[in-house]
């Protein structure tokens, strides 16, 4: 093939993916996927293979990668006419990631003949199930999740099926937000449809398919290039979440990565077995999770397609929580995933230390539920709050961010508040939260709501609330997030577990969410004084922070520098770091 040809056809896959994204967000009813984002959408070839990835979110490719397959065991080739889509998404049955997950797919036909596929994702914040908002870490089978759906057809020859769609309805507790959101799915893929009909029209189909197959080759061999690099090897690390949903315990996640020429093998054997509760991540979900850390940390420019997946081997037994059975929930299953990301990035630290970040706060979720006065509908606000991310070999984390595998956008105030009945009291960077070290984590953040029509019910989880964002290289752990029920009276009420499956926040009373800061990276007694002074200015740390800490001592809004190394001259390289929530840790 001509590489100007395969280079001119792989920019217009990803633009008509990236059509595809416009179409669904705008045309998206419910917050979460109009505001938040929280949607993906990709271009298949024939064969089912992921050719281009519009950048949304990483976790998302494991509701689609494995949905071409999906469709042709549940359906045969034959049966499938232009204008039908599908829809899906079960773990255990369709390939999904979760039940809030619905992906929508259509085959592409071109002069009567299969040219290739095209598929979305849409996080709908209710499909039914025991808990609003669908999601709650203590369910014990998916069962308890929602509505679980097999590859069904959605649309027949451009028709919606009306009966599976009102079924879809009938187990939603926000019916008029799905209708919105499954028609924004519709279009998407109807976007998509037209954009790859045009380029086999325009290329034709023998220049596209080939060039499809140029892509994943191309893609291949740059993996297998960036592997190539590294040195052989055998390198192990390990992690642990917060909780498995049901108790207060630690979840070890395991991993070692083995590098043998243009090959990695990451092996997960050594993780605790699956959990009781809805930590549980599909084998699907663990992919997509391998997938966006190898293309992180191997060659982030790499076009996010199937060829890469070529050159990696996944193994993870079955029976843990990395690969359950069912009928294991697996609601919750981004928390371990978050873990998972964290645990391969320390084993990669080991080889590539330049390209990898310090632990990062893992996500926390908040699912707001009630009855709005203004309309007398029940609702449902999903919201996933970002926090800091784990410092960087040569930089500082950032502070509030949707770190790994989410990739979400923030709900906007002005947004969350003129959908429901919430009142936001404060949003703000929480100081001295960043892990210490010569590159400091990112910033935690903390929001206050409080209801405006009674009592909000609030279900969801939060990451790094008991295991801390760890640093690397002598850096310090980021500070533990928490949620707390604030009185009328501004005396905390009560402080959640980690899982909350169901939150009483009575009026006049606020729920104040916090979340983790990212790790640091390097020794906090070498971080430049005058970075000390900037973040001590922008309010990022405080002046005690700055001294006991950092060994940096500020008189009258400047580094008094012989108090400062006299400071430090005191001070040990190891040790724990006061009021940090950590400990220093050499490599």
């Amino acid at each position: 093939m001509d590489l100007m040809t395969v280079e001119v056809l792989q920019r217009l896959l990803l633009a008509a993916a990236e059509e595809m994204g416009i179409t669904l967000i705008r045309a998206a009813y419910s917050p979460n996927i109009k505001e938040r984002r929280d949607a993906s959408c990709a271009v298949f070839d024939a064969e089912g293979r992921v050719i281009a990835q519009a950048a949304h979110i990483p976790m998302h490719l494991s509701s689609m990668v494995d949905l071409p397959r999906a469709l042709g065991e549940a359906y045969p080739r034959k049966t499938w006419q232009p204008g039908d889509m599908f829809i899906a998404n079960d773990p255990y049955v369709s390939a999904g990631s979760h039940l809030n997950d619905l992906a929508v797919i259509a085959p592409v036909f071109g002069g009567g003949e299969l040219i290739g596929f095209v598929a979305n994702t849409a996080h709908h914040a209710d499909v039914g199930g025991r808990v609003p908002g669908s999601e709650s870490g203590d369910s014990t089978s998916i069962f308890q999740d929602g509505l679980r759906l097999p590859v069904a057809r959605l649309v027949a020859r451009g028709r919606v099926d009306d009966g599976l769609f009102r079924t879809i309805l009938l187990n939603s507790r926000t019916p008029r937000e799905r209708i919105g959101d499954l028609r924004a799915q519709i279009a998407a893929n109807r976007a998509g449809s037209e954009r790859l009909r045009e380029i086999c029209e325009q290329r034709g189909a023998d220049v596209l398919q080939r060039s499809m197959a140029a892509i994943l080759d191309a893609t291949e061999r740059r993996l297998r290039e960036g592997i190539a690099t590294m040195p052989d090897g055998s390198y192990d690390a390990e992690g642990f979440c917060d909780d498995d949903g049901r108790e207060a315990r630690p979840v070890r996640i395991r991993v070692t990565v083995r590098i043998a020429g243009d090959r990695v093998t990451l092996d997960f054997t050594g993780t605790d077995a699956q959990v009781a509760g809805a930590k549980n991540v599909p084998p699907v979900s663990l992919l997509a999770t391998v997938y966006y850390v190898l293309k992180a940390v191997i060659d982030p420019d790499i076009p996010p397609n199937g060829g890469y997946y070529r050159a990696i081997e996944v193994i993870a037994p079955a029976g843990t929580v990395l690969n359950p059975r069912p009928p294991a929930a697996v609601a919750a299953r981004f928390t371990t995933c978050q873990t998972v990301a964290d645990v391969v990035l320390s084993a990669f630290a080991r080889v590539v230390p330049e390209r990898v970040v310090a632990h990062c706060h893992g996500g926390t979720l908040a699912i707001y539920s009630g009855t709005d006065p203004r309309r007398g509908e029940f609702f449902v606000d999903y919201e996933v709050y970002a926090g800091g991310s784990g410092a960087r070999a040569t930089k500082d984390g950032i502070d509030g961010i949707a770190n790994h595998t989410t990739n979400t956008s923030n709900l906007p105030i002005e947004a969350l508040e003129s959908e429901f009945p919430i009142l936001v009291e404060r949003y703000a960077f929480v100081p001295d939260t960043g892990g210490a070290g010569r590159f400091r984590g990112g910033l935690a953040v903390v929001r206050e709501v409080r209801g405006l029509a009674g009592e909000l019910v609030v279900g969801g989880w939060g990451c790094n609330q008991r295991e801390a964002p760890r640093g690397f290289g002598g850096g310090g752990d980021g500070v533990p997030g928490a949620f707390e029920v604030v009185g009328a009276d501004g005396a905390i009420r009560e402080t959640a577990r980690s899982t909350v499956p169901g939150l009483h926040v009575a009026a006049g009373e606020r729920l104040r969410v916090r979340t983790s800061g990212g790790g640091g990276s390097g020794d906090p007694l070498t971080r430049d004084p005058a970075l000390v002074l900037r973040d001590l200015r922008l309010e990022k740390i405080s002046a005690t922070h700055a001294e006991s800490v950092y060994g940096v001592v500020v008189r009258d809004g400047v580094v008094d520098v012989e108090a400062t190394r006299a400071r430090r001259a005191e001070r040990k390289p190891v040790g724990a770091v006061p009021g940090n929530g950590g400990s220093f840790r050499p490599t």
